[in-house]
């Protein structure tokens, strides 16, 4: 009888406590973002992601020839949410960038995707940066019980969890900077690095990751599969820094052709140095001064690039395709 009464008790904590967060998305309440929502004004430019272990209780556990997530590659987090994912297994990491930085606007800032469903949610924890170099977590928070491990094909009530990524699955999972405490490292009104962080979802406190209040976040775990960890599919900007006169007018600076095959040109009323970087970050290609001849790019493989023209002090950000 106590053991059927502990279990009743339980069960209306886990209820009481599934009314704090709005539910998934289609129902009343929800704050679920689609991908074809209206408000996203544009989408991560740029992607480094760094795998975590298929099991990171057991690093020999291989899946597909690896002992790491293997789905995917880090340019299929960029550009608009379309099912393309990169899976970071666990723990795994994966920082994305902006053409144009976030701001903290009106409502929610951005929303990050994944692949997943009501039925399997995949979880990640989410942080902001507005110089690359220091970052800062949104308070996350799961309710989620922690009595006992929640299996590999199980899943979480949306309800339990707020500030985590993956909570809507292949629905935008939605963020408002205005959630981080103020820091004068943080500038909430040039933000231009994201970073997503996954879940490990085990309740062994030897390799389980904590909610902001000291919480275990328990989800579907172990996955021992190349696809294991948070699937990335895509981060949408519904908030975004607009260009002043201290920017380039988009009148005076145009990049052109795009996408572009042997050679892009600038044209601007000055001479600029360009930059170009690839997905991870990496300079491939600069050039100082560049006037009508433009820019040799026939050597860049296939894909999508961010440049960077600067002129009299002055910096945009372009994204270019390479075909």
């Amino acid at each position: 009888m106590k053991a059927i009464l502990s279990l009743f008790l339980i069960s209306a904590v886990t209820i009481a406590n599934a009314q704090n967060y709005p539910p998934d998305f289609g129902q009343p309440g929800s704050t679920a973002i689609p991908s074809t929502d209206s408000r996203f004004v544009a989408w991560a430019t740029g992607a480094t992601v760094e795998r975590g272990l298929v099991n990171i209780s057991n690093p020999s556990i291989m899946a597909n020839g690896s002992n790491r997530a293997s789905v995917g590659v880090d340019a299929n987090a960029i550009g608009p949410a379309d099912g393309s994912i990169v899976s970071l297994g666990d723990h795994g990491t994966a920082i994305l960038t902006f053409a144009t930085p976030i701001i903290n606007g009106e409502g929610f800032d951005f929303a990050v995707f994944e692949n997943g469903g009501p039925v399997f949610l995949e979880l990640a924890f989410v942080e902001a940066s507005s110089d690359g170099i220091n970052f800062f977590r949104f308070p996350a928070h799961s309710l989620t019980q922690t009595a006992t491990q929640v299996g590999s094909f199980q899943t979480v009530l949306a309800t339990n969890l707020n500030n985590l990524a993956g909570k809507y699955g292949s629905n935008g999972t939605p963020f408002d900077l205005s959630d981080i405490p103020d820091d004068p490292l943080l500038d909430k009104q040039s933000i231009t690095h994201i970073k997503v962080i996954d879940v490990v979802g085990t309740i062994d406190p030897q390799y389980a990751t904590y909610d902001s209040f000291g919480n275990m976040v328990n989800e579907a775990w172990p996955t021992p599969f190349n696809s294991c960890g948070f699937d990335l599919d895509a981060v949408g900007v519904i908030n975004q820094k607009a260009l002043g006169r201290s920017d380039f007018e988009t009148a005076n600076v145009f990049l052109y052709p795009n996408p572009a095959q042997n050679r892009v040109y600038v044209q601007s009323k000055n001479e600029v140095n360009v930059s170009i970087y690839d997905v991870s970050g990496r300079l491939v290609a600069s050039k100082k001064s560049v006037t009508s001849n433009g820019i040799d790019v026939s050597n860049l493989s296939k894909g999508i690039y961010l440049i960077q023209i600067t002129s009299e002090e002055k910096t945009t950000s372009v994204r270019l395709v390479i075909k």
